[in-house]
């Protein structure tokens, strides 16, 4: 029976990170901001393999504040992050 909700939560968890793609990719918003909120989607789904139920969390935390605009600063202008 564990394992089934298991499997449930897995699925919910990997539509609702299907549909926050998808959301992030539509944001008329700087580069620099869509790429800082992509990576912050990749991490999640990089800790669903080992904390399914935190990740599911961390994924509403997120929404929740895109949903409400609370979106990361981008870079000043002019700065970078190293990479040639």
């Amino acid at each position: 029976m564990e394992r089934d909700g298991q499997l449930e939560l897995y699925d919910r968890v990997a539509a609702r990170l299907r549909d926050a793609h998808r959301t992030v990719r539509a944001l008329q918003v700087p580069e620099d901001v869509r790429q800082a909120l992509t990576r912050k989607l990749l991490i999640i789904t990089a800790a669903t393999k080992h904390d399914l139920p935190g990740a599911a969390r961390r994924l509403d935390r997120l929404m929740e504040d895109v949903d409400e605009g609370r979106l990361p600063e981008g870079r000043p202008a002019g700065e970078h992050d190293g990479s040639p």
